[in-house]
């Protein structure tokens, strides 16, 4: 419900997920590529996403071990 005074078409305009995930991408990893890795993967379109998919690709693939350090 809007706020007395406030957009009266607020949903209209709220966010949208972009992507289609379970789950909010909230969370941050860093890795170091080299550095000619790096301009290609950022010319591509969309190359978050494209990221995100191949890191969960790979997880299904090859899902970690009971004894792997998860943390």
């Amino acid at each position: 419900m809007p706020r007395p005074g406030g957009n009266p078409e607020l949903e209209k305009y709220q966010f949208e997920q972009k992507y289609d995930w379970d789950q909010p991408c909230t969370e941050l990893i860093a890795i170091r590529i080299p550095e000619n890795i790096k301009k290609q993967l950022k010319a591509l379109p969309q190359w978050q996403e494209r990221v995100r998919r191949a890191i969960a690709a790979e997880l299904e693939k090859n899902p970690p071990e009971k004894g792997d350090n998860i943390n």
